[in-house]
């Protein structure tokens, strides 16, 4: 076995230093926090106060009822299109409109979705206007419901469908052949192997709605949820600490038991020793259900959105409806919402650089080194996933209050880095750990140490993933307010928060125009790092 070198353990102890610094003490702090009293002293008064406290526990419980429901309905949602893409024989063009379309929220800040919500089912709507009265309430339960169910089902649909490429339709031949009737071959064939995925699905659904504070900041009304009580408790007009802390602990709980519930749906999975080429036989009322169903509920979807890329370019939305570029001219005019774009663009652009490199080192000493103790990083990577962002950032206000990072883009790019760390993180060690072992010791035998083996071999044989590492990290920069909500100042404000500034002023079509800019600024990232990926597909060929 090859022995650790020199480098490899000074960048361990480097990526080792970063995660103590930047992701257990501050939430180390944020722990001892909670149980320090106003008085100075300690015990746990602030937590019998918080359960003591009648619209803390509400909005608890209502956090919990809005989350179910959107993690109900957008698992059964996520199945349907997931199944529909994998395992029918619809109409090619919509399986492609369905993988692609559904993508397209992720690149929106979530805040957005509420005012969205609003000029697409408000009083004054889009659909109001067009079916000439209000289809329901939208502040509240409702509009919650719809936001989250839009924000949590790309992620859904993107676990599911992984797990149906996984899935071999022969079994569900052999199932007909034995004569299985339709409910028990479906269960059995399609639904089992699935278990585990619905459930992480389910869990992931949950945990975001329980998490997310953009959405409610715009149609939560007087609907009370637990990440507007923390907003409350740490922005209001005398910030609270120690409430503060609590209420960030207590937003744990779900994401613990979370993961506990998803290490044990693992038991559920299995795969198939091999995989056989099979083509599903027709069937008509089977497509045409599923090409409807997947149809509509991508476009109800995207329909919610279509107001955004009006609003901006009519002249008084909806009451005068003539073409006007006023309120583009009147963004880039404005030298301070020119600032905050610029100010989201370098926090995107450290986040997806910085973010890139510490997570593909990580990963590669994880997976390709001997080095004592690399499995640390995967514990790493199981606590960035399990803390929500305004936890985090919750965190970070509390340890980083008095130092030189206070009100800095370096305090918002660590956030950022270590609250997204996970995905990139498995996308590396997954890429990484397929790769030939053997290529590092035939470096060695020609002379190449471990970092320019490294450079020549391994990470010219990885730029397809860390294409789509650095387009993770640069999209979820761009739209997260969730994480940095806390952590912004005067000059380093980004467009999410600024957003979330902008509709105590009631000025939507700025609020639109921003949105617009960040939603074209990620699919031109989006776009410029999937034509990289295919011609270093071609160039690897």
């Amino acid at each position: 076995m090859r022995n650790a070198k020199p480098e490899m353990r000074v960048i361990f102890i480097i990526i080792l230093i970063l995660f103590f610094a930047f992701l257990i003490a501050p939430l180390l702090v944020l722990f001892f926090r909670s149980f320090v009293t106003d008085d100075g002293g300690a015990g746990f008064s602030n937590y019998m106060e918080a359960l003591s406290n009648n619209t803390l526990i509400s909005a608890i419980g209502n956090s919990i009822k809005v989350s179910g429901a959107t993690a109900i309905i957008t698992t059964m949602l996520a199945f349907t299109l997931a199944y529909a893409v994998n395992f029918t024989r619809i109409y090619q063009p919509l399986k492609s409109a369905v993988k692609v379309g559904i993508l397209i929220p992720m690149l929106i800040p979530t805040i957005t979705y509420g005012f969205a919500i609003m000029y697409t089912f408000g009083n004054q709507g889009l659909l109001t206007k067009l079916f000439e009265r209000n289809l329901f309430e939208i502040y509240g339960f409702n509009g919650l419901l719809i936001g989250y169910v839009i924000y949590t089902l790309p992620a859904a649909f993107l676990l599911i469908h992984n797990s149906f490429k996984y899935i071999d339709k022969k079994f569900i031949i052999v199932s007909k052949l034995m004569g299985d009737r339709t409910l028990r071959s479906f269960l059995n064939t399609v639904v089992r192997p699935l278990l585990g995925a619905l459930g992480g699905a389910f869990v992931l659904s949950f945990i975001l709605s329980f998490t997310d504070f953009g959405i409610p900041a715009s149609v939560g009304g007087t609907y009370d949820v637990v990440a507007t009580q923390l907003y409350q408790a740490m922005l209001g007009s005398i910030p609270d600490f120690s409430q503060g802390a609590v209420i960030a602990v207590m937003m744990l709980f779900p994401a613990v038991a979370g993961v506990i519930l998803l290490n044990y749906l693992e038991r559920f999975n299995f795969h198939y020793d091999k995989f056989s080429e099979t083509e599903l036989t027709p069937s008509k009322f089977r497509d045409s259900f599923f090409g409807v169903t997947s149809a509509v509920v991508l476009l109800a979807m995207l329909s919610v959105f279509v107001v955004m890329f009006i609003a901006p370019f009519v002249t008084a939305f909806p009451y005068d409806l003539s073409f006007t570029w006023q309120h583009i001219t009147g963004i880039f005019q404005s030298n301070d919402l020119v600032s905050v774009y610029r100010n989201s663009l370098i926090v995107a652009v450290l986040t997806a650089v910085l973010g890139t490199i510490i997570t593909y080192v990580s990963a590669l000493l994880n997976a390709r080194t001997p080095i004592k103790g690399k499995q640390t990083v995967d514990i790493f990577s199981m606590i960035t996933n399990t803390v929500p962002g305004m936890v985090l950032g919750l965190s970070y206000l509390l340890l980083f209050n008095d130092s030189s990072l206070k009100g800095t883009f370096i305090i918002i790019v660590l956030c950022n880095i270590m609250h997204y760390f996970t995905t990139p993180y498995l996308m590396a060690k997954n890429a990484l750990t397929k790769m030939n072992p053997g290529w590092e010791t035939s470096g060695e035998l020609l002379g190449d140490n471990w970092i320019k083996t490294v450079y020549r071999v391994i990470l010219p044989n990885s730029v397809s993933t860390v294409l789509e590492m650095f387009s993770y990290y640069f999209i979820n920069a761009m739209v997260t307010i969730s994480g940095v909500i806390f952590l912004v100042s005067a000059q380093t404000t980004v467009v999410a928060s600024k957003i979330n500034e902008l509709q105590h002023f009631a000025k939507f079509n700025e609020i639109f125009v921003l949105s617009v800019l960040i939603f074209l600024t990620n699919l031109l990232v989006r776009a410029v790092c999937d034509a990289l990926q295919k011609r270093a597909a071609i160039y690897k060929k």
